[in-house]
């Protein structure tokens, strides 16, 4: 099994659109005003915005995209107009994070792990 792709809801794709644009994200699918699909700088995986017209409560969804270059990145993403939450981070489970909310208030985690995405210390041994 692959991930092929994650959808998050939005109640504007054409505010949704820009941002993930502006985000890096390269646009392959516009079909407004219900779906909208992207494909990642780097890997295969893809990411789809859905139209609707109620969002979940709480805090959202969270999605995460790696960065090699975390810091360098947030850099040029405030330059082009996006207001991170919390700037780039290390943090305690060895990844180094920034967060921004997309329009909607999905939660977007830019971050960097290397070695550690998926062998963290604590990894189980099969």
């Amino acid at each position: 099994m692959n991930l092929n792709q994650i959808t998050v809801p939005s109640k504007d794709l054409k505010k949704a659109i820009t941002f993930y644009e502006t985000l890096g994200l390269k646009l392959i699918v516009k079909a407004l005003p219900n779906y909208a699909r992207f494909e990642c700088p780097e890997g295969d995986a893809t990411f789809s915005i859905h139209f609707q017209e109620k969002l979940p409560l709480g805090d959202g969804i969270y999605v995460y995209f790696e960065c090699s270059q975390i810091d360098k990145d947030v850099d040029r993403l405030i330059k082009k107009g996006l207001q991170f939450n919390e700037l780039p981070t290390d943090k305690s489970w060895l990844w180094r994070e920034a967060r921004l909310k997309d329009p909607d208030g999905n939660q977007i985690i830019l971050y960097h792990a290397g070695h550690n995405r998926k062998n963290p210390p604590w990894r189980l041994q099969y």
